[in-house]
């Protein structure tokens, strides 16, 4: 991998690292802290949160009526995250022991905890956790994908891909045919690594 694009790296980690600290901050700033996978609010915030929650069915009769009708549709997306949600974690359990790939830990991705929120009722509960599951799953998914890339193909591609994932910057040059097999060993080898540091 070139320094500039190890520079680049290293400038993304740090401002990664900046809005972690951000993130902590905030955290402070409306009371709250996280113990071992738990958020623990002060009394006087949990009191103020549920002064704040908007009762349900006055929730419910205002929405547009189109809200109510499309509802169904998103509700029904369930059947197939749970789907990829079996298979992609049969896949990882199956075949990352076989070609020495760290499995991904699903709890750092899939991340339940809005329902803790005294200020959302019952419905908005349940769509914070329906979207929660659903980012986290993709983000779980996208990440399995992302080593299992790695361990195949680790090529970038010659057009620009939106949203690459942050293992793709290290992967083989398109094109560079002398370097590819070097490349292919380097990064299967540091997908083994990985592992140990587990």
């Amino acid at each position: 991998m070139s320094s500039a694009i190890s520079d680049v790296l290293a400038r993304i980690r740090s401002l990664e690292d900046e809005l972690e600290e951000e993130f902590a901050a905030r955290r402070a700033r409306f009371r709250y802290r996280v113990e071992r996978h738990r958020v623990i609010f002060e009394e006087s915030v949990r009191r103020q949160h549920a002064a704040l929650r908007a009762h349900l069915w006055p929730y419910i009769r205002r929405a547009r009526p189109m809200v109510v009708i499309t509802a169904p549709a998103i509700y029904a997306v369930i059947v197939p995250l749970v789907l990829l949600d079996l298979f992609v974690t049969l896949y990882q359990g199956t075949c990352f022991p076989v070609y020495g790939i760290a499995r991904v830990p699903r709890r750092n991705y899939i991340v339940l905890d809005r329902h803790h929120l005294a200020y959302l009722n019952g419905l908005e509960k349940l769509n914070c956790a329906y979207c929660g599951y659903a980012n986290g799953l993709i983000a779980y998914t996208r990440e399995i994908a992302a080593r299992t890339e790695q361990y195949w193909c680790p090529i970038k591609h010659a057009q620009r891909v939106s949203g690459v994932h942050g293992r793709y910057p290290r992967f083989s040059e398109y094109g560079d045919a002398e370097s590819y097999h070097y490349d292919l060993a380097r990064l299967r080898d540091a997908l083994c690594r990985e592992k140990e540091r587990l």
